[in-house]
C-alpha cells in the first residue's frame, strides 16, 4: 500500500512530465509503425511475386530483429546524432519482420481456388492483388502490424537513452537511483500503452469485409496524426542540457542545482551516460553533467563551471570491501592500502585521458602506472584451489582502471586469484552485488555513498557540508554499522560532479561558474 500511495503521489507531482513523456512515446511508436507499414506491406506484396527472393529478405529482417536494441541505437548515433532520428529508425527496423512476414503469409494463404476463379474472370495481376488477395489477407496482415506495435512500444523505452524522450526517462532514472516508484511510474504507463495498441489493433483485426478495408485505410490516416504528437511544442530556452538519468534524479545533481541556483529555465533531455560527452562535443547539447577527473574534459575542450555555492559534495574515491573478505584474508588490507593517496586529481585525469581519448587498454594504463610508482610485481604462481577475490566496477573508464590496478596488486602481492566483473552499470547494481557477495570489492565515492546509498536527512548533509574528512568519516561509520561493509583509505583524488560546457561557447557567453550560467538564463 505504501508503494501504491507513493506511486500515485509521484504521478500527481510529475503529471506534466508524465503527460509529455506519454505523448512522446505514442508519437515514436506511431511514426515507426507508419514507416513499417509503408515499407513493409509493399515489400511483402512484392515478395509474393518473387518467391525466390523472399527467404533472403525475411532472413535480413530477422537478423535486424536479433540485434540488441541498445547496440542498434549505438550504431545509428554516429550517422543520425541524438534525438528522435535514430530512435524512430531503430523502431522502424524492428517492425519490418512481423509486417513483411505476415503480409507474405496472408497473401500466400488465399485459397488457390479463389485466385483461379478471379483469373478466370479476366482479372489482371494488379486487379487480383488489389481486389482479391489483399482484402482476404488483411486479417493476417493486421496481426503483423499488431505484433510490430507491441514490440515498438516496449523498445521505445530505450529512446530515452538517446534524448528522444518517452516513458523510458522515468524507468532509467529509477534504475539509476534505486527508486522502484520511479521505475513503476514509467513502466506501468508503457505497459498500458502496449495493451491499448494491442486491443485497438486486435479489434480492427476481427472486423471483416468492407469494414476491415475501411478501417485499414483509416489507420493510415490515424498513424501520421499520432506520430505528430511527438512534434507538440515543449520547453525551450537559450541553452539545452543533456543529463544522465542518475544526475537528473539525485539530490546533489539537477534538483540540487535548481534549488541552489534557480535553473528552472534550463530545458534538458535524458542521455545515456556514455553519450553525454559526445553530445556536447558534437554540439547536440550545450551543457552536460560529468566528473571532474574525466579525461574527456581535456580531450573535448570542455570547461568545468565553478560550483560557487558548493552544491556538489566531496567525492573522494576509496575501495569498499566486504568485512568478511578482510577477516578471511587479512593480507588484503595492506594490498588495498598500497594505492592510498597515490592518485591525485591530475594523475587520475591523465589516466582517464589515456583510456577515454587515446583508447589505450585500461589494463595497460594500470600496469604502466604501477611500474612508474615501483609498485608492480609479477603475478605469483597459483595453486589449483586458490581462493578467488571478485572485483567489481561501474561502467566507465576510471572504474575499469581502478579495478585493473587492484587486480594487479592482488596477483603480485598475494597467493589469491582474481576475477574482475567490470561494467556492472550504476551505483545501485554495484552496491547490491557487494552486499549479496556477488563481488568482494569495488571503488566507490564518498559523495555517492552519502547521498545515493545512505540518504541521510537534509540536516545531516548540511552539517557535514563540504568537509571531505567529515563526509568520509560519516560514510565509513554508517556503512560499517548498517551493511558490514568497510571503506578503506581514500585514493587521493576527488572525482566530484561537474557541470560542463564547450570551452569556446562558454568563453563567448562569458560563463565560467554556475551562478553566471543562472544569470544568463534569466
Amino acid at each position: 500500500m505504501n508503494t501504491l500511495h507513493e506511486l500515485l503521489a509521484f504521478w500527481q507531482t510529475q503529471a506534466g512530465k508524465l503527460g509529455e513523456q506519454t505523448l512522446q512515446h505514442i508519437g515514436l511508436t506511431a511514426a515507426s509503425l507508419l514507416l513499417g507499414v509503408l515499407v513493409g506491406v509493399p515489400l511483402g506484396l512484392w515478395l509474393t511475386r518473387r518467391p525466390r527472393v523472399a527467404p533472403w529478405v525475411l532472413g535480413a529482417a530477422g537478423v535486424l530483429q536479433t540485434i540488441p536494441s541498445i547496440a542498434l541505437l549505438g550504431f545509428l548515433i554516429p550517422l543520425l546524432g541524438i534525438g528522435p532520428g535514430p530512435a524512430i529508425l531503430a523502431l522502424f527496423l524492428y517492425s519490418l519482420l512481423p509486417i513483411i512476414r505476415n503480409t507474405v503469409a496472408g497473401v500466400q494463404g488465399v485459397p488457390p481456388a479463389v485466385v483461379d476463379a478471379a483469373r478466370g474472370l479476366g482479372f489482371t495481376d494488379g486487379q487480383l492483388l488489389r481486389r482479391v488477395e489483399l482484402p482476404l489477407a488483411l486479417p493476417v496482415l493486421m496481426a503483423g502490424i499488431r505484433t510490430a506495435a507491441v514490440i515498438n512500444v516496449g523498445v521505445a523505452t530505450l529512446a530515452a537513452y538517446v534524448a528522444a524522450g518517452g516513458l523510458g526517462e522515468f524507468i532509467f532514472g529509477g534504475i539509476a537511483l534505486n527508486n522502484p516508484v520511479m521505475i513503476l511510474a514509467g513502466a506501468i504507463p508503457a505497459a498500458a500503452l502496449a495493451l491499448a495498441f494491442d486491443a485497438t489493433l486486435g479489434g480492427v483485426q476481427r472486423l471483416s469485409g468492407r469494414k476491415l478495408v475501411a478501417v485499414g485505410r483509416g489507420l493510415l490516416v490515424a498513424l501520421p496524426l499520432l506520430a505528430g504528437l511527438y512534434l507538440l511544442p515543449r520547453a525551450t530556452g537559450k541553452l539545452l542540457a543533456g543529463f544522465s538519468p542518475e544526475f537528473i534524479g539525485r539530490a546533489d545533481g539537477l534538483p540540487g542545482l535548481r534549488q541552489a541556483y534557480g535553473l528552472g529555465r534550463l530545458p534538458s533531455v535524458v542521455l545515456a551516460p556514455a553519450l553525454v560527452y559526445e553530445a556536447a562535443r558534437s554540439a547536440n547539447v550545450d551543457l552536460i553533467d560529468g566528473y571532474s577527473t574525466d579525461g574527456r574534459i581535456k580531450a573535448y575542450h570542455l570547461r568545468v563551471l565553478h560550483d560557487d555555492r558548493h552544491v556538489f559534495p566531496p567525492y573522494f574515491a576509496a575501495p569498499v570491501v566486504r568485512a568478511g573478505l578482510l577477516t578471511e584474508h587479512p593480507e588484503l588490507r595492506a594490498v588495498f592500502g598500497m594505492l592510498a593517496g597515490q592518485l591525485s586529481d591530475s594523475v587520475m585525469t591523465d589516466l582517464n585521458y589515456r583510456v577515454d581519448y587515446l583508447h589505450e587498454e585500461p589494463k595497460a594504463v594500470a600496469l604502466a602506472f604501477l611500474r612508474r610508482r615501483g609498485l608492480w610485481r609479477a603475478p605469483r604462481p597459483l595453486s589449483a584451489d586458490a581462493p578467488v577475490v571478485k572485483l567489481g566496477s561501474k561502467i566507465f573508464a576510471e572504474q575499469y582502471i581502478l579495478a585493473e590496478l587492484y587486480a594487479s596488486l592482488i596477483r603480485g602481492y598475494t597467493s589469491l586469484d582474481v576475477s574482475t566483473k567490470t561494467g556492472l552499470g550504476g551505483t545501485t547494481i554495484c552496491f547490491e552485488a557487494l552486499r549479496s557477495g556477488a563481488i568482494d570489492m569495488y571503488p566507490e565515492y564518498s559523495g555517492t555513498g552519502l547521498l545515493v546509498l545512505l540518504q541521510p536527512p537534509p540536516a545531516t548533509v548540511d552539517s557535514l557540508g563540504a568537509d571531505a574528512g567529515a563526509v568520509f568519516g560519516y560514510v565509513r561509520q554508517q556503512f560499517r554499522r548498517r551493511y558490514q561493509l568497510e571503506w578503506l583509505a581514500p585514493l587521493g583524488f576527488n572525482n566530484t560532479y561537474a557541470l560542463l560546457m564547450r570551452r569556446q561557447q562558454a568563453q563567448a557567453l562569458g560563463i565560467s561558474s554556475i551562478s553566471e550560467l543562472s544569470a544568463y538564463l534569466r
